[in-house]
């Protein structure tokens, strides 16, 4: 008798792939791209991943606030200073989980349920390996790179306390992303907004038990980001089983190399990017160090309000890779200039809103981060505020950016997106060391905008090439 899998792969082989998945699709579990208004499709799928996105900053937002007014301004400090290196390891789990995504909605695309399948028991065997290998290198990077940074020594310790804590949490995170990774690559991006609903109620309830009940400080941040992670990793593979195409069989965990090199070879070059660009933000940050501890506690501020800034670029950046990916399965090379002229023009009047939204609100949002007397919260307040009113008026840049980085991952190719990240590394390295020169704490500014705008003109370039040189 034939396995479940051996009927639907024979079966896709005959054109059945829409009745396949058509009780999926109804219950809009699972999105084809490959139909239907791009414009459309593009942001039904991006206004969930906006929403879940919006949810995890919220979670991120309130253990700041919360450190920031019930532990004090040395906390949020000693939160900055850990900023960028969580960032990176955060960048390696979902660079590598991101890049397993194309492959699956290129398969997807192409009606291959036989190749999904054993792409994603290829990726299970990676993705063991890689929590092994990375919960002991992060581990071990803490005080190194803290070091190295010039963290200061007021805000050293809490720092490593809360990395400590947090990576120890990288299993949980990892296995979350590549969980997300496989729904987003259906086209689902509901599963993964309910997921984040779930994990930041979880999150802002523990946070205010472990913090402000408990007293434990800077440490119980971190536990209530672990625990809420882990609620939305039970949450979507929950969803996961109940998903007839995820559903690997025990042939489809015999390791493949080819398959491997395909996995890597894509998912390797966005882990790269991810790296390139968190070593920028690490000198940024040991710049920044040097101005003291109320700079730093500015500019944290300000860096806990980037992810509202980026919340939707970071969406149209999953949808687009996802709707590239599949039309490049497909070979319908029309949809894909389409989708993204449509991805432009949905991410270029966004950007305009938030920045807006910032503009009104912004100041106050951000004095909800910080508990000082005056004049050190006036001064920490107006580094935070400068700062914010700067990235708001060039945050359309950082929006093409997202569009054209994941239109040509959509398209396999991870190669030229980790070369801007490297174009992103020059220009916001330079800008820290010479900027300041001349200008003083004001050059400190303009080190993001120049990297957006940088890797935003590279990327745009290589994607009308590479769409030149891949149209038949």
């Amino acid at each position: 008798m034939l396995e479940a899998g051996e009927v639907l792969a024979f079966l896709c082989q005959r054109g059945y792939r829409d009745r396949i998945w058509k009780m999926e699709l109804d219950m809009g579990t699972v999105k084809d791209f490959t139909k239907g208004s791009p414009a459309k499709g593009i942001m039904l799928f991006a206004l969930p991943l906006m929403l879940g996105n919006l949810f995890q900053q919220l979670y991120t937002m309130v253990d700041t606030i919360i450190v920031g007014q019930g532990v004090g301004v040395n906390a949020l400090a000693s939160l900055g200073a850990a900023d960028w290196l969580s960032w990176m390891v955060l960048g390696l789990m979902t660079g590598l989980t991101q890049g397993f995504g194309i492959l699956y909605s290129q398969f997807y695309g192409a009606g291959d349920i036989a190749k999904l399948k054993k792409s994603i028991g290829d990726a299970c065997i990676v993705v063991i390996a890689a929590l092994v290998l990375l919960t002991t290198a992060a581990e071990l990077a803490i005080e190194p790179v803290l070091r190295v940074l010039n963290t200061p020594a007021d805000v050293y310790g809490g720092a490593v306390l809360y990395l400590r804590i947090l990576f120890a949490g990288i299993p949980v995170s990892l296995l979350y992303n590549f969980a997300s990774a496989m729904l987003r690559s259906l086209g689902d991006g509901k599963s993964p907004l309910y997921a984040m609903v779930c994990a930041s109620c979880v999150n802002i309830g523990l946070d205010s038990l472990f913090v402000l009940g408990l007293k434990w400080g800077i440490a119980g941040a971190a536990v209530a980001t672990i625990i809420a992670q882990g609620v939305s990793l039970l949450y979507c593979v929950r969803v996961i089983r109940g998903i007839s195409v995820l559903h690997i069989q025990r042939e489809d965990l015999h390791p493949d190399k080819r398959m491997i090199v395909k996995l890597l070879g894509l998912g390797l070059p966005i882990m790269f990017q991810n790296t390139i660009i968190s070593v920028g933000g690490m000198v940024v940050q040991y710049v920044i160090n040097g101005f003291g501890v109320l700079f730093v506690a500015g500019f944290t501020a300000t860096n806990k309000l980037y992810g509202i800034l980026e919340v939707a670029a970071i969406s149209y950046g999953f949808s687009v890779t996802t709707y590239v990916a599949q039309n490049y399965g497909a070979g319908d090379y029309g949809r894909i200039r389409k989708g993204i002229r449509a991805g432009i023009g949905l991410a270029l009047a966004t950007s305009c809103v938030i920045s807006a939204f910032m503009f009104l609100c912004g100041r106050m949002i951000l004095s909800m981060f910080i508990s000082a007397p005056e004049p050190e919260g006036g001064t920490v307040l107006g580094i935070a505020w400068h700062y914010l009113q700067i990235m708001s008026v060039f945050l359309m840049v950082l929006y093409l950016l997202y569009v054209y980085r994941a239109a040509l991952q959509g398209l396999g190719n991870t190669l030229v997106p980790m070369v801007s990240g490297f174009v992103e590394l020059i220009m916001r390295v330079a800008a820290v060391m010479i900027l300041p020169r001349f200008f003083g704490e004001e050059g400190l500014f303009w080190a993001e905008v120049m990297a957006w705008a940088g890797a935003a003109a590279i990327l745009a370039v290589a994607y009308y090439v590479e769409m030149k040189r891949k149209e038949p």
